[in-house]
């Protein structure tokens, strides 16, 4: 079996494209669809494990791949990694500035340490992939950017730290797109809503009955996939593209548009089944996340 995308074969031939926190969850199903579209991808990520894991799926499939363990918080290290990507595959074409993290806690429990931590891994690693991306090698030919944020419309009660970082990693999206347009470089951010990702199996235990219970805030009545997100980073680095920067696309479901005061219709398992919302997945390795499975 093989990837199930729904752009043109060989779209991305050629094309060398970055994709941080590759060897797991969005970033890894993101990573087999562009290889599956003709590009080399290289993976990165800080557990080798992780990245071996993907890479071998990803050539088993017949891509072409790369791997490199860097944490994407050290400048030094971002800065070697990616002279070491140009280095291999002679330029960079695109970078998907996928990894990201956090946790649970109200404001108050958050410590210095805890704040900044989550800071530096969903803006200012991502800042740095995209500065040394663009300085070693889009700068030179153009190319794109995605970064991955969140639905974080409203801001994010419980995860105040991540709300914080991904507005501003909005913010840099914008000002990324305008001063780096010259260059022929465009720069846009996708949020996902509520996707059910591998990256729910490391959740505590406790969790589980909340996240079962989310769909039921979603007016399309179920949580995203992983193919579905990878599309819209896939349409964000085509050609289709081209006049499109500066923007955030949402995949959530319109779940940022409930409202108080507003009657709640969530589509039934009937009206998730027509052509129009029923669930896309593309991915031939996707699997269940072990929460929803009974």
């Amino acid at each position: 079996m093989h990837y199930g995308s729904v752009f043109a074969p060989g779209l991305f031939a050629g094309k060398v494209v970055v994709i941080t926190g590759g060897g797991s969850g969005i970033g890894r199903c993101t990573a087999h669809e562009l290889a599956a579209l003709g590009a080399t991808v290289a993976l990165i990520g800080r557990k080798p494990e992780k990245l071996e894991s993907a890479a071998a799926e990803i050539a088993e499939d017949g891509g072409q791949v790369s791997q490199h363990v860097c944490d994407i918080r050290n400048e030094d290290a971002v800065k070697a990694c990616v002279a070491a990507i140009v280095a291999q595959h002679g330029r960079i074409d695109g970078l998907v500035n996928n990894a990201g993290g956090q946790y649970m806690t109200p404001l108050e429990a958050i410590s210095a340490k805890g704040w900044e931590a989550v800071i530096n891994t969903n803006l200012t690693g991502g800042f740095l992939m995209a500065r040394e991306c663009f300085s070693q090698s889009m700068s030179k030919h153009g190319g794109a950017i995605v970064n991955i944020v969140a639905d974080m419309w409203g801001s994010m009660p419980g995860m105040g730290h991540s709300g914080a970082a991904r507005a501003g990693m909005v913010s840099f999206t914008e000002t990324a797109a305008t001063e780096w347009a010259g260059r022929g470089v465009r720069v846009n951010a996708v949020a996902p809503g509520y996707i059910a990702s591998s990256g729910m199996d490391h959740y505590p235990p406790e969790m589980g009955p909340m996240l079962r219970e989310m769909a039921k805030t979603v007016p399309l009545g179920r949580f995203g996939t992983e193919a579905e997100t990878s599309a819209g980073i896939v349409f964000l680095l085509s050609p289709a593209a081209a006049f499109i920067s500066g923007t955030t696309l949402r995949i959530d479901g319109a779940r940022p548009q409930v409202r108080m005061g507003w009657p709640m219709r969530v589509a039934d398992e009937k009206a998730q089944a027509r052509d129009a919302i029923k669930p896309f997945n593309g991915f031939h390795r996707a699997s269940t996340p072990k929460v929803f499975q009974s």
